[in-house]
């Protein structure tokens, strides 16, 4: 059997923040990391839009050899996860697996709150979905939530203008308007992967005992016991504790970016998926 890496997809740079976060818990691992920047952010298009894109990728990612594919994307597992689970994987190799970040997410939430009241910050493109409120009733049904676009941020972080006035400003107004939703929240999720860069912004307007929680560790922990409940997924993995980096877009740029997200520098190649699907 021939080991091969993990694939991790994002439209961009926030999925750096969850693969950081999956190195940290399974660092053994070998890991292909594409970024789609050329067409990012997916969080204003269309869901067929953002299905096209995503499978686009997966399947660039498949023909890379990996046999599991994490979607570190918000949006696209959002719009177009389900899809390629139930349509395009027995189709194209029913061996293979692509998981989201929006299912482990919802499997832990409601265990961080006390009130029951949960808000979250997400892009358009995720609270237009209403995954969140989905799958969370699957596993807490009493739980309410509020959910609150924040279209602005991920702007102001690929541009690296969130550490400033502007920036708190925008911030700011989404996470009162979000609490103005009701006085019980006491637990917010932050569920896109730039989040995590403004936590200490964000967190600097809530009370000491609000919650705010990241998707990185959740994701990883959740890949972890997935792995481990699927040995047979596990042996096709490669274990030589490297990365590699793709980027549809200027691979300058990228690694510019992506020390922000990822904590440490990259070297990416550039991918021109026209030319690899023409």
């Amino acid at each position: 059997m021939k080991q091969q890496p993990i694939g991790v997809f994002d439209s961009g740079y926030g999925g750096l923040t969850v693969l950081k976060e999956i190195v940290a818990t399974l660092p053994q691992y070998d890991y292909l990391y594409l970024g789609d920047n050329a067409r990012a952010p997916y969080g204003t298009r269309s869901f067929e839009t953002v299905y096209q894109y995503t499978l686009e990728c997966v399947q660039w990612l498949f023909n890379q050899g990996c046999s599991l594919v994490i979607l570190a994307c918000n949006t696209a597992s959002a719009k177009a996860l389900r899809t390629i689970q139930q349509n395009d994987l027995p189709k194209i190799d029913a061996s293979k697996r692509v998981l989201g970040v929006i299912r482990p997410t919802a499997e832990v939430i409601g265990n961080y709150s006390k009130t029951n009241q949960i808000g979250i910050l997400a892009t358009s493109g995720a609270v237009q979905s209403q995954s969140y409120p989905i799958e969370i009733e699957k596993f807490y049904p009493t739980v309410q939530l509020y959910q609150q676009a924040c279209p602005m941020w991920v702007p102001l972080i690929e541009n690296n203008e969130y550490n400033n006035d502007g920036a708190n400003y925008f911030i700011n107004k989404d996470v009162n308007a979000l609490l103005g939703q009701s006085a019980q929240i006491d637990t917010i999720l932050l569920a896109c992967t730039h989040y995590p860069l403004v936590t200490e912004i964000i967190k600097s307007g809530l009370p000491k005992n609000m919650n705010v929680i990241s998707q990185g560790k959740i994701v990883a922990d959740s890949l972890k016991d997935y792995l481990q409940r699927h040995t047979e997924m596990e042996e096709k993995c490669s274990k030589n504790g490297q990365i590699q980096f793709f980027t549809t877009d200027s691979t300058q740029d990228f690694d510019n970016h992506a020390f922000n997200f990822f904590g440490k520098m990259v070297k990416s190649k550039h991918l021109d998926l026209h030319t690899v699907n023409s």
